[in-house]
């Protein structure tokens, strides 16, 4: 399978550590970055996506609002431009730890903030990534040897 995710997602699993909007979203997020760190690719999508299923129940969730639109937007310019590869709906990845350490040692530097502006969570993710990560959930596992 593949995991569906939104391009701000892809800044937020950065600093995930088991805190979200409620027990159903954590617990989600959980699987979600599981599967990420055992190789599952993942493909950008426009709008609520797999880490937003629990919230999507109420049309109101701010998952559909137009600044998370934007947000992601931003996201994309600023990964497509960290990494110099399109960050567009429809691009399929998978991530290895190379990608994440890239992610994060950028995000510590602020390089991929500005998409964080105006996010309730932005002073968790920073306390976070100054902390050079401690307790985040996403962990990439190293490749398996073929036989």
């Amino acid at each position: 399978m593949t995991v569906r995710i939104r391009a701000h997602h892809l800044l937020c699993m950065l600093t995930y550590v088991g805190k979200g909007y409620s027990g159903a979203f954590t617990a989600n997020f959980d699987k979600i970055v599981e599967r990420l760190g055992n190789g599952e690719d993942l493909i950008l999508v426009t709008g609520p996506d797999d880490i937003c299923a629990p919230l999507l129940a109420d049309k109101n969730e701010h998952c559909f609002g137009q600044s998370v639109v934007e947000r992601d937007e931003n996201a994309a310019r600023a990964v497509e431009t960290l990494l110099g590869r399109p960050m567009r709906p429809g691009e399929r990845f998978s991530l290895d730890g190379e990608w994440l350490a890239r992610m994060r040692k950028a995000f510590a530097a602020g390089a991929t903030r500005q998409p964080c502006e105006g996010c309730e969570w932005h002073d968790l993710c920073t306390e976070i990534a100054g902390k050079a990560y401690q307790n985040t959930r996403l962990a990439i596992e190293a490749p398996k040897p073929r036989p």
